[in-house]
């Protein structure tokens, strides 16, 4: 994911540069971490032939593609504010835009499915822009949104993971204004928006010794590590020391979590 926003600085320029050596690999690690678990849910949602739709902050592509591969979708508009990974794996049925979300008719047209995972968090704004996604959705059709809830809270064990955990959500938020804290409100923010029924799942991802999840997160510590040393939270001795962690059978440590919510656009009816 690459999008616009931040306290003074841009996710994909400030920190996770696309051009960054190793930085499609990272975002796929992450797509190996969660791809299932977002495939299930837009399976059980009956995605299928048909079905136009938009991936918003499409990554790699790894969603968009599964949608066309496995679901038979009729298309997907994939849009991404740098394109380049997306470009590099085209496939039939795919269609690459480069665009910033943040900007006001970014898409014209109306989608069955519109699905963004790991974008809203790095961006400003919030309320606004799930009603501008809501707003590309037909009528009979479901917005699915997909971040990260912390699970590194204040009662969480000081394990090394953890230290840095909490020193990367900082750094984050104070370098590119990245928030997870009102991810749990995603459910009203749908309903807010028109969207009814809603309903919300959360998942967490087992972190192991070599895993691609615990690959992401080291990845991206390494990424983001000037930002976290300078929230004061950690040395660069600490995030060593984490990435070991990772990768040790000592490792005992929650993911962050995944909460997706969807809602539905009610069908408009004849007066």
């Amino acid at each position: 994911m690459t999008a616009a926003g931040g306290a003074g600085g841009r996710y994909g320029e400030d920190v996770f540069r696309p051009d960054q050596v190793g930085e499609g690999e990272r975002i796929d690690f992450g797509a190996l971490a969660y791809d299932d678990i977002t495939m299930a849910r837009l399976n059980a949602l009956g995605i299928g032939p048909g079905w136009r739709c938009l991936d918003v902050g499409a990554g790699t592509g790894t969603v968009s593609r599964r949608l066309l591969e496995e679901t038979g979708v009729t298309s997907v508009v994939a849009v991404d504010r740098d394109a380049r990974f997306l470009a590099e794996r085209s496939v039939p049925g795919l269609e690459v835009r480069e665009a910033d979300i943040t900007t006001p008719g970014f898409v014209s047209e109306r989608f069955r499915l519109v699905h963004a995972r790991f974008v809203l968090m790095h961006l400003p704004e919030h309320q606004r822009l799930v009603t501008a996604l809501a707003e590309r959705v037909e009528p009979g059709g479901v917005l699915v949104l997909s971040d990260a809830v912390d699970l590194t809270s204040d009662r969480a064990p000081s394990t090394p993971y953890a230290v840095a955990m909490r020193a990367m959500w900082q750094g984050l938020r104070d370098t590119i204004g990245t928030d997870v804290s009102w991810v749990p409100s995603y459910p009203h923010l749908l309903r807010e928006a028109g969207l009814v029924p809603v309903a919300a799942e959360m998942h967490v991802p087992p972190l192991l010794p070599g895993s691609p999840l615990s690959r992401f997160w080291a990845d991206t510590w390494e990424r983001s590590r000037a930002s976290m040393l300078a929230t004061g939270l950690v040395d660069a001795a600490a995030v060593d020391e984490a990435v070991r962690y990772l990768d040790s059978e000592e490792c005992a440590a929650l993911s962050a979590g995944m909460l997706t919510v969807w809602g539905w656009k009610p069908r408009e009816t004849q007066r």
